[in-house]
C-alpha cells in the first residue's frame, strides 16, 4: 500500500460526521423507490419495456435497497473509527447468509413501500423475492449461526466484522434421483450477486510453501524469513449487515484467491496454455467451492489453504487498518478480538504471532501477550473426531513458518504443564498441541484453547461436558478460560420476516417491540388462556401450514393434508442426529396401519430433510431408507392420509423459511452428550412447534424456558450414555421390545428394497451393534411413547395451540440479541461512542 494512499484513505476517514449529514438522504418513499428502480433498470443495467427476465428487476430492486444502506454503512464505519472504538473480528469458514433482500427491507422498514414502487411496473415484491439465490456459503448449523450473529451484532450497534471466504461454489446443490442423493454444483455466483462490492484496493498477499531462512539481525536478534514461497492475492469483497431500523450498517467481508499474475505470458504464446494460466488456476481453486471433500490428499492441502487464506488475509487486513490510525501496537491487545467460530480459523493463533514477530519486530513475549489477549475459540462439537487435526507433514510444506511457531508454542506450553504437574507425562502426551504416533498430528483445538484468552461452548451442557470431559485437562489447567454462551437465533428472520401471518398476530395483541427485545414475548402467555386468541394462532398456522404443503407437493408430489399433525426433521444428515430413529418410528406407526391398529388414530405427515456429506456413505444410505420406505407408505392404499413421509431434496435457508412456521412437531433426537447446542431447535419453538426430544444440546435449556408440559421428552441422558457403553446389548434390548422386532423384522425382509437384496445391511447392523454410539436401539421405545403422547395431545386441539402458543412465549432466551450480549459483556468487551 503507498503512503499517498494511506494519507488519502486516513483524510477519508477522519472526515467528521457534520460533514456526512449534511447530505441529503435518499428517501424510502414509493415515488423515489420507483424512480430509483427504473434509473437503474434502464441506465445502469441497460434493459427496456420489452425485457420479461425477472433476473434484472430483481437486481435493479437490489441497487436501490443497497443504496439506503451505503448510505448508512459509511457513517457507521465512520463513526466506529471516529469512536476508536474496540472491534472483534468474527473470523468463520462458514456464513449461511440465505436470501437478502427481504431482511434488508424488513430491517430498513421498507418492504411496503417498495411493494407499492413495484405495482406501479406491473410487478410483484414475492416473484422477484424467488429470483434471489441463497447464499449457501454455509453446511448448516455453524455457518448459519454466524449470519444470525452478525444480524444482532448490527442491531445492538456492537462494532463487529464478519469474515470468510467467498466460495464460487457453496454448499452442493442436492437431487433425488430413485432415492439417492446426488450432488451438483452449486453455482450461486453464476448471475452475480448485486449485494456485494469488490474491494481491490484491501488485497493482501498470502504465502504458500517456500522454506525458511534463520539468520540474526543488525541488532544480533534472531529473524526468520520465509522465501521462495508460492503466494496468492486475497481480494474482498464487503456484504452490507444492517440492524434492525437503528442506521446501523456492519459489514462481512468475503476473501476470493486470485494470482498474482493474470497468467505466463511466454508460455502461452508458445502454445503451452494448461501451464500458462496454472498459476491463476490454483490461487483460484482455493476459494472455488465450500468445504472440498479431504479423503483425498489433494483435498487436505486445499482445506488447510483455505483456513490459512482466511486467517491471514483477516489478520493482515485488521493490522493493515490498525497501523493507519494507530502508531504501534501499545494498545492493540485492548482495542481489538478475534472471535474464531470453530476449529477452522485457529491457524490465526500462529499466524498474528509470525505477523507481529517476522514482520513487525515484535519480540516473542510480547507477540505472544498480544495474541493470548486477542484470540477467543468458540467449540461447536463434542464428537472428538470432529476436532481438525493436521499431519505436520502437509504443515511443513505448505506452512513451514507457521509449524516452526506451533513447535515453539507447544514446547513453551508443555513446560508450563510440567511445572504445573511435574513427572505426570500422561498429562503431557494427553495435552500437546503435537499428538505423537503414527504420523505426528497438529491438534488444532488444541492450538485455540493455549493461544487464546476465552474459550466457549453453545449450550449449557455442552459447557460443562467440554470442561468435564474433552477439554478437562485445560480447564484444570485454566478454570478461568471457560464459559458457556448458548446459540440463539436472529427473531428478525426466523419469525418477522418468515411467518407474516404470525407477527402480524403478535404485533396486534402486545405490539412491535419483540422484533428487537425477543423477552417482550412472555407477553402471550397469559393470552393461551383466551378462546378467541387461540382460534386467531391456529388460523395463522392453517395457512403456514398450506404454504408448507403447496412447497412440499410441488418439490416432492406428495400433498400433505393440512389437518393432520406437521412432524418435521430438518438438519445435516448425521448419524448422532437419528434421522434413523425417526424412519424406524414411521415404519413402527406404518405397521399398525397394516395391522388395522388404528383407533383413535392421528393423521401424520412427516418431512425429513438435509444434505449428506459426499464422502459419508452411511449418511447417503440413510437418505436412500427415507425414500424408499416413504414410496411404500405413500402408494399404500390401506394408508391413505393416515400417514405421508417425505425426503425434502435440497434443505436450504429460503425451504427453511417456509417449513418452520408451518411446523407442529419439532423432531430434536440426537443422541444425549453428541450435540452442541442446536439452533433449528430455537427456529422452531420461536414459530410455535412443540419439541419432541432428548436432554441434549439447547433442548434442556428450551424444556426449562417452557416447561415439562409443553415439550416431549424420551431417551437416556448423556450420563446414561456413557455409563452403557461397553455393556450395550442392543439385540438383547430388539428382543425384548415387540414393536422394535416387527420393524427391525419388515426391515431385513427386505419389504422395503425387494428388488436390491442386503441393500440396509449396514444400516441394520448399526441399529444391532453392540458398539453403537448412537444407541438407537436403547432410545426407541421411550421415542414411540413420547410420540403417542404427542399424537393424543395433538387431538385435543385447543391444548395443542395452548402449549403452541407457550412455546413462541418461552423462546424469549433463544434470541442471538441475547447471545451477543453476553459475548459482548463477558469476552469482547466493545465500547465506542458510537454518533448518532
Amino acid at each position: 500500500m503507498t503512503r499517498e494512499y494511506e494519507s488519502s484513505l486516513k483524510v477519508l476517514v477522519n472526515r467528521p460526521n457534520s460533514e456526512l449529514s449534511e447530505l441529503k438522504k435518499l428517501t424510502t418513499d414509493a415515488d423515489t423507490l420507483a424512480a430509483n428502480f427504473k434509473h437503474y433498470f434502464n441506465h445502469t443495467l441497460g434493459r427496456s419495456g420489452n425485457c420479461d427476465k425477472t433476473h434484472y428487476y430483481y437486481s435493479a430492486l437490489v441497487m436501490t435497497v443497497r443504496d439506503r444502506l451505503m448510505e448508512r454503512w459509511k457513517e457507521t464505519q465512520l463513526s466506529y473509527d471516529e469512536g476508536d472504538c474496540k472491534r472483534a473480528h468474527y473470523m468463520s469458514l462458514e456464513f449461511l447468509m440465505g436470501r437478502a433482500l427481504s431482511n434488508s427491507m424488513l430491517n430498513l422498514d421498507i418492504t411496503e413501500e417498495v411493494r407499492k414502487a413495484l405495482h406501479r411496473f406491473g410487478l410483484e415484491l414475492e416473484e422477484l423475492r424467488e429470483a434471489e439465490p441463497d447464499a449457501g456459503l454455509g453446511n448448516g448449523g455453524l455457518g448459519r449461526l454466524a449470519a444470525c450473529f452478525l444480524d444482532s451484532c448490527a442491531t445492538l450497534g456492537l462494532p463487529v466484522r464478519g469474515y470468510g471466504l467467498r466460495y464460487e461454489y457453496g454448499m452442493f446443490r442436492q437431487k433425488i434421483e430413485h432415492g439417492r442423493q446426488i450432488e451438483e454444483p452449486d453455482h450461486w455466483l453464476r448471475d452475480g450477486h448485486p449485494w456485494e462490492m469488490e474491494r481491490p484496493e484491501y488485497t493482501v498477499r498470502v504465502h504458500f510453501g517456500g522454506r525458511t531462512v534463520h539468520r540474526r539481525g543488525y541488532d544480533g536478534s534472531l529473524v526468520v524469513d520465509w522465501v521462495d514461497t508460492n503466494d496468492v492475492l486475497a481480494v474482498p469483497y464487503d456484504i452490507l449487515i444492517p440492524g434492525y431500523r437503528n442506521n446501523t450498517v456492519n459489514t462481512l467481508r468475503l476473501w476470493k484467491g486470485e494470482a498474482t499474475d493474470e497468467f505466463d505470458l511466454d508460455e502461452f504464446n508458445e502454445g503451452s496454455y494448461p501451464e500458462a494460466v496454472a498459476a491463476k488456476n490454483d490461487a483460484e481453486h482455493i476459494t472455488m467451492v465450500l468445504y472440498p471433500n479431504d479423503k483425498s490428499e489433494n483435498g487436505k492441502e486445499l482445506r488447510l489453504r483455505q483456513q490459512y487464506l482466511l486467517a491471514s488475509a483477516t489478520l493482515q487486513d485488521v493490522i493493515t487498518h490498525w497501523l493507519m490510525n494507530h502508531n504501534g501496537f501499545g494498545q492493540f491487545a485492548d482495542k481489538n478480538c478475534f472471535q474464531l467460530n470453530d476449529t477452522h480459523p485457529t491457524i490465526a493463533v500462529a499466524e498474528l504471532m509470525r505477523l507481529l514477530i517476522d514482520i513487525y519486530g515484535l519480540e516473542w513475549n510480547r507477540a505472544w501477550e498480544i495474541t493470548t489477549r486477542t484470540m477467543a475459540y468458540t467449540n461447536h462439537t463434542l464428537l472428538p473426531e470432529a476436532l481438525e487435526k493436521w499431519p505436520v507433514r502437509l504443515f511443513q510444506k505448505l506452512l513451514p513458518r507457521s509449524m516452526e511457531i506451533i513447535f515453539e508454542i507447544n514446547a513453551r506450553f508443555l513446560e508450563q504443564v510440567s511445572h504445573q504437574w511435574p513427572g505426570d507425562n500422561d498429562r503431557l502426551s494427553r495435552m500437546s498441541i503435537i499428538e505423537e504416533g503414527g504420523e505426528k498430528m497438529v491438534r488444532m483445538a488444541y492450538l485455540a484453547i493455549v493461544g487464546s484468552y476465552s474459550v466457549n461452548g453453545v449450550a449449557q451442557l455442552h459447557s460443562e461436558l467440554l470442561r468435564e470431559g474433552l477439554f478437562r485437562d485445560f480447564y484444570e489447567l485454566w478454570p478461568h478460560k471457560f464459559n458457556n454462551k448458548t446459540n440463539g437465533v436472529t427473531q428478525r428472520r426466523w419469525l418477522a420476516m418468515c411467518n407474516p401471518e404470525l407477527r402480524q398476530l403478535i404485533n396486534n395483541t402486545i405490539g412491535e417491540d419483540w422484533i428487537s427485545d425477543l423477552d417482550q414475548l412472555q407477553k402471550l402467555a397469559p393470552h393461551a388462556k383466551k378462546a378467541a386468541f387461540r382460534k386467531k394462532w391456529r388460523a395463522a398456522k392453517q395457512h403456514n401450514k398450506e404454504r408448507l404443503a403447496k412447497l412440499v407437493e410441488r418439490k416432492c408430489g406428495v400433498r400433505f393434508n393440512t389437518e393432520a399433525m406437521f412432524d418435521v426433521q430438518v438438519k445435516r444428515i448425521h448419524e448422532y442426529k437419528r434421522q434413523l430413529l425417526n424412519v424406524l418410528h414411521v415404519i413402527h406407526l406404518y405397521n399398525r396401519i397394516r395391522k388395522g391398529d388404528t383407533e383413535n388414530w392421528t393423521p401424520r405427515c412427516v418431512l425429513i430433510g438435509g444434505k449428506a456429506a459426499p464422502g459419508y456413505m452411511r449418511a447417503k444410505r440413510i437418505i436412500r431408507l427415507v425414500n424408499n420406505v416413504a414410496a411404500k407408505i405413500n402408494n399404500d392404499p390401506l394408508v391413505g392420509d393416515k400417514l405421508k413421509l417425505v425426503f425434502f431434496p435440497n434443505y436450504r435457508v429460503s425451504a427453511m423459511e417456509v417449513i418452520c412456521p408451518g411446523t407442529d412437531l419439532s423432531e430434536q433426537v440426537s443422541t444425549a452428550g453428541k450435540e452442541a447446542s442446536g439452533t433449528g431447535n430455537m427456529k422452531f419453538m420461536m414459530n410455535g412447534a412443540l419439541t419432541i426430544g432428548t436432554l441434549d444440546g439447547a433442548n434442556i435449556e428450551i424444556r426449562e424456558e417452557v416447561g415439562d408440559d409443553h415439550f416431549f421428552l424420551f431417551g437416556l441422558n448423556a450420563e446414561e450414555v456413557q455409563q452403557r457403553q461397553g455393556g450395550y446389548d442392543p439385540n438383547a434390548i430388539i428382543a425384548a421390545d415387540n414393536d422394535l422386532s416387527q420393524v427391525m423384522s419388515l426391515l431385513e425382509s427386505g419389504y422395503f428394497n425387494p428388488l436390491e437384496p442386503g441393500l440396509f445391511n449396514d444400516v441394520i447392523d448399526s441399529i444391532r451393534d453392540p458398539n453403537d454410539p448412537w444407541m438407537t436401539a436403547a432410545d426407541f421405545a421411550d421415542y414411540v411413547r413420547a410420540q403417542q403422547q404427542a399424537a393424543e395431545r395433538y387431538r385435543d386441539q385447543d391444548a395443542w395451540v395452548a402449549s403452541s402458543i407457550l412455546n413462541t412465549a418461552g423462546s424469549g432466551k433463544f434470541s442471538t440479541d441475547r447471545t451477543m450480549r453476553q459475548y459482548n459483556e463477558e469476552i469482547w468487551k466493545l465500547h465506542c461512542e458510537k454518533k448518532k
